[in-house]
């Protein structure tokens, strides 16, 4: 049953606002819908994610899911065009927006910042899903004059849609995504920039390493402009922190028999393996030492389905899988990882059934 009463209103049609009204509307909520274009505002429709506003309609929750540089406006205007409604967004920079909203004429006791922590490197209402927001969390941006009650509607918002909502200010906000979200937009989007001039044959050994640092650089450059220009300020110190440690590791890899020379670059691994572990994991808790199984599948339909049927029904949980696939060659690895108490019944089904193990 739906936290979230009354009606609601999208305001942006593509990737979150689909993905938003999809979800509210399996709920049962009644969802109404608007895009800049119509052609959005029709396919996010008939995609089945809400219905056209009507001049009748009272709605009592507005989401501005529209490009950052557009979103104080959007929500300035929402608070006008709905008087009896709360107004939240979901942009990624949130002081940008709070001092907008603050300085203007509108209502802001009606407007409540948040940012879920979720989104997919392709954009547009044929990319939303209703999955989209399951398990991650939904930053609410709680500021002194920042209503409880309305912090409360957008809170059910957050649950309805399966986040975890998490409060905390629009300045704690903007540093945290900074240094977990905007960083690595910057450090995998230059990273393969440089793959730009790569010759092909050397492209031809890419792994999955590869694969991994670079797969958010496909992501929409205009919108990410946007973000980064917003969110320059909490941005800057965390990059020049990266530049001088990058700095420092040219340095030493540039004098590699000198004094210290060594203990500068394992140092920098290992910093690197401490700050994996403190990434929360799989359920919100601190990574957890799994074991990894490679299994060999051939490149072929219903490989995958069948691999994961049989340890489903042999009642072993999978933690996490990745898939890649063997350069050269019609063979897919994949990668499971698992509890390590069950490392070796799922060893023993996996040879038992036939499947080959790397390594």
């Amino acid at each position: 049953m739906a936290r979230t009463s009354g009606q609601v209103h999208v305001i942006g049609a593509g990737l979150l606002g689909t993905s938003i009204g999809l979800t509210l509307s399996k709920l049962g909520l009644d969802v109404s819908l608007e895009d800049s274009s119509p052609a959005v505002t029709k396919l996010a429709i008939d995609f089945g994610a809400g219905r056209n506003l009507s001049e009748s309609d009272e709605v009592s929750l507005v989401i501005v899911c529209v490009p950052p540089d557009v979103t104080a406006s959007t929500v300035i205007a929402a608070l006008s065009r709905f008087p009896n409604a709360i107004v939240t967004e979901v942009a990624s920079v949130k002081t940008s927006v709070l001092e907008a909203v603050s300085q203007s004429s509108a209502d802001s006791s009606r407007y409540v910042g948040s940012h879920p922590m979720a989104g997919r490197e392709k954009g547009g209402a044929l990319s939303g899903r209703p999955d989209l927001f399951v398990g991650r969390p939904w930053v609410i941006a709680i500021e002194p004059e920042t209503s409880n009650a309305a912090a409360e509607v957008i809170e059910k918002l957050a649950l309805d849609l399966g986040a975890s909502p998490i409060r905390m200010s629009a300045a704690e906000h903007d540093r945290a995504v900074a240094l977990v979200s905007h960083v690595p937009q910057v450090i995998s989007s230059l990273l393969a920039a440089r793959l730009v001039d790569g010759l092909d044959e050397d492209l031809a050994l890419a792994g999955q390493g590869l694969r991994d640092t670079t797969r958010i650089a496909a992501s929409d450059p205009k919108l990410w402009l946007q973000i980064l220009v917003a969110n320059a300020d909490a941005l800057l110190p965390v990059l020049n922190e990266f530049s001088e440690d990058l700095s420092d590791l040219i340095t030493a890899l540039k004098s590699v028999n000198s004094s210290g020379a060594l203990s500068v670059i394992a140092k920098a691994l290992e910093s690197g393996n401490q700050g994996i572990a403190r990434i929360p994991g799989k359920h919100g808790s601190r990574n957890t030492e799994y074991a990894q199984l490679v299994v060999m599948i051939d490149d072929k339909p219903g490989e995958l389905a069948r691999l994961l049927n049989e340890i489903g029904n042999a009642g072993l949980n999978i933690e996490d899988l990745k898939l890649d696939h063997a350069t050269g060659a019609q063979v897919g690895l994949v990668e499971l990882s698992v509890m390590p108490n069950i490392e070796n019944a799922l060893v023993e089904l996996l040879t038992t059934n036939g499947w080959k193990l790397a390594g």
